[in-house]
């Protein structure tokens, strides 16, 4: 625990202006962000008495080791700094909302030749107009078959629109009238793309016009008699109309807002949000985070709005943001908005008439949002700490591990020796610094002796990075930016915890030994009776079957486990798909493709001269030469043979040129297509 009055800056050092502060770790790790209008003024409330410091703020605070600042012109860019390093540092003490589900949006590909509707998650792609976000994918799907009635856009992959170009054929949705055909020309890329425009169009709010039209295409087609057609249009009507009532309209001034809601307590707040369009609610989302920071209802907004608008430009950002409390200032942060959109946009709090009521319906959805999580959860902040001390009590500690790295090898009969090593910070997954591991030193299966290498090439990297970083040095540390941002090996844990019991626990402290590191603890958690190894001792720690420590050592425990054994079936399925090919030096995946379609099998290319080889594109001479000599070395796969008549299967010619055939599938044996027996550890 740091003392703050250790690095405090002088009072005249801190600038009178706005600016971004970082406060790292004595690693040097960021772990907090903030801006402030007047950085003397902000930074000064940090070296105060700590007991008047909230406890959240008083534990950044004794954690930090440094502090550091930028100045910058205005408060807008002050914003946009802090939102940037946020992203790029993630660090522990700032709040974070993370989305409790992936929400789906309705994506229109507006980026291809033929647009393309469909359900899509994740993070937004350029050229991709979006709406939503939906709270379940079938709402979606049921949107767009009301919709593909009157703008037949196409629906289907890639692979399926080639198919059915390649047949001239398209799929049901052709044949039904639910699509256009682009793919057999029925309709062209120009015309395709106006409908895939007019849907856009009807997605965002501008219903009225379509329907006006429709209407009068149906009342021309009754005065024509022509009967069918105006019923055809009757049915588009009303299912344009159906879609329309899937979203009540809200709003009766055809308004563009987003609401934002919050619920909050002392310890996590729940954030809501409701999306309205042409005043009818287009989507719904939400958050929950833990607040671990001292923050009032208007800065929990303001980072709300960061992370809700950090990335989205033009008319993702709308006309209006309704907010429950405002942030402080409140100007920044409009401007900011504002120049998201490259538009006005009004951030206000709704005082009366229907917005207001709307708001009242975001915020009961937030409190009962909060409700939930606190169900499901059951006071997780307060477990985690539970099980934290009780691992500090069992093992002897001084501290709770807030870091903690454990440690798994595995294996098929000897093969494929890797190993994982997963990273758990205040009780939580960190698997943006998971690594994993080839076992380089022997071969064969000696889990004690893997470990041991394991743990010795992690920490080595580790006292390599501290040397390099100048921790060593009698002076300064010459420290560079980039060093806040997180590294491979550069934060030591508090416990290393390895899977297995005395000898695994053994190999493990022999290692931190041997480097002269005597500031980790070491222990292991056998599965069998699930005790607690120590280095050095004759009789685990046996922690009841209730603890929270144990069931924290369990998961990751687990987590390592099943990190080690998807590595290493990944490792063995890539094994044993190599082929000839493989072991050629330089010759990537595209090369080994581009040689496979020209000759059609690698006995076709085998036989082919140096000559026929450089004709294959990207292929020289030099490199020719050298495919020759690796598949001269490589002994021909036996040939298959027919297990009931005993016939020799020959490899069969491909029927087209050599230039256009797909690869041949080559025999297997019976006993080949089995896999392997043998337990995975």
């Amino acid at each position: 625990m740091a003392d703050p009055s250790s690095y405090r800056p002088r009072p005249g050092q801190i600038p009178d202006s706005p600016g971004v502060y970082r406060f790292r770790d004595e690693h040097r790790r960021v772990i907090y962000v903030g801006k402030a209008k007047s950085l003397r003024q902000r930074l000064a409330n940090y070296f105060q008495d700590l007991a008047n410091l909230h406890p959240r703020t008083r534990s950044m605070v004794t954690t930090a080791a440094s502090v550091e600042w930028t100045v910058v012109s205005t408060e807008v860019e002050a914003l946009q700094l802090e939102y940037s390093w946020i992203k790029e540092y993630d660090p522990r003490f700032n709040v974070k909302y993370r989305d409790d589900k992936s929400y789906p949006y309705l994506a229109v590909t507006m980026n291809e030749e033929f647009p393309r509707v469909q359900v899509m998650r994740g993070h937004k792609k350029k050229g991709v107009r979006y709406f939503g976000p939906y709270a379940h994918a079938w709402a979606i799907r049921d949107t767009v078959d009301l919709l593909l009635r009157v703008f037949p856009v196409r629906t289907c992959s890639a692979g399926v629109f080639k198919n059915a170009a390649r047949t001239g054929r398209p799929c049901l949705l052709g044949y039904i009238g639910k699509c256009s055909a682009p793919c057999v020309e029925r309709i062209s890329a120009e015309d395709h793309r106006e409908l895939a425009e007019e849907f856009c169009d009807f997605m965002t709010g501008r219903t009225g016009t379509y329907i006006r039209r429709l209407e009068a295409w149906m009342a021309e087609a009754a005065e024509d008699m022509e009967y069918e057609r105006a019923a055809r249009l009757r049915d588009d009507i009303g299912a344009l109309k159906k879609a329309m009532e899937k979203n009540a309209v809200v709003l009766a001034d055809a308004t563009d807002a987003d609401l934002v809601a919050v619920a909050e307590d002392e310890l996590e707040a729940a954030v809501q949000i409701f999306h309205v369009r042409g005043g009818r609610v287009r989507g719904q989302r939400g958050w929950v985070t833990d607040k671990v920071e001292d923050i009032t209802t208007g800065a929990l907004v303001e980072h709300a709005l960061q992370q809700l608008y950090g990335e989205e430009t033009g008319d993702s950002v709308p006309k209006e943001v309704l907010v429950p409390a405002l942030p402080e200032p409140v100007e920044p942060v409009q401007e900011w908005l504002t120049t998201r959109r490259g538009a006005h946009v009004s951030l206000r709090v709704p005082q009366r008439g229907d917005k207001k009521s709307l708001m009242e319906t975001v915020q009961r959805n937030a409190q009962q949002a909060l409700v939930l999580h606190k169900t499901k959860r059951a006071s997780d902040l307060t477990t985690r700490s539970r099980a934290l001390e009780e691992i500090a009590e069992a093992l002897g500690l001084d501290s709770a591990p807030l870091r903690i790295e454990c440690y798994d090898i595995s294996h098929l009969q000897g093969e494929d020796v890797v190993a994982s090593m997963v990273v758990f910070e205040d009780g939580l997954q960190r698997k943006s610094e998971y690594r994993r591991f080839q076992i380089r030193g022997f071969e064969g299966q000696d889990d004690v002796r893997s470990m041991h290498e394991v743990l010795g090439r992690r920490f080595r990297r580790y006292l390599a990075d501290k040397e390099k970083t100048g921790e060593w040095s009698d002076g300064e540390a010459a420290l560079t930016e980039e060093d806040g941002r997180p590294k491979r090996f550069a934060y030591p844990p508090q416990l290393v915890v390895v899977d297995g019991g005395q000898p695994q626990v053994a190999a493990a402290q022999r290692a931190l030994d041997e480097l002269g590191i005597d500031d980790i603890a070491v222990c292991g958690l056998a599965k069998r009776l699930e005790e607690v190894w120590l280095p050095g001792e004759d009789d685990p720690v046996v922690l009841p079957r209730t603890s929270e420590g144990l069931y924290l050592l369990q998961r990751i425990r687990d987590e390592a486990h099943r990190f080690a054994i998807t590595y290493q079936r990944t490792k063995r399925a890539k094994r044993l798909r190599s082929g000839p090919l493989d072991d050629v030096p330089g010759l990537g995946e595209t090369r080994k493709q581009a040689l496979i379609k020209h000759f059609g099998s690698v006995k076709r290319l085998r036989a082919a001269t140096l000559d026929q080889i450089q004709e294959v594109p990207g292929i020289g001479r030099k490199t020719a030469e050298t495919i020759a000599v690796a598949l001269a070395r490589s002994a021909p796969a036996a040939p298959a043979v027919n297990t009931v008549t005993g016939e020799i299967i020959e490899e069969e010619e491909p029927a087209g040129p050599a230039g256009t055939a797909d690869p041949p599938q080559e025999p297997v044996s019976a006993g080949a297509s089995q896999e392997r027996r043998g337990q995975e550890t």
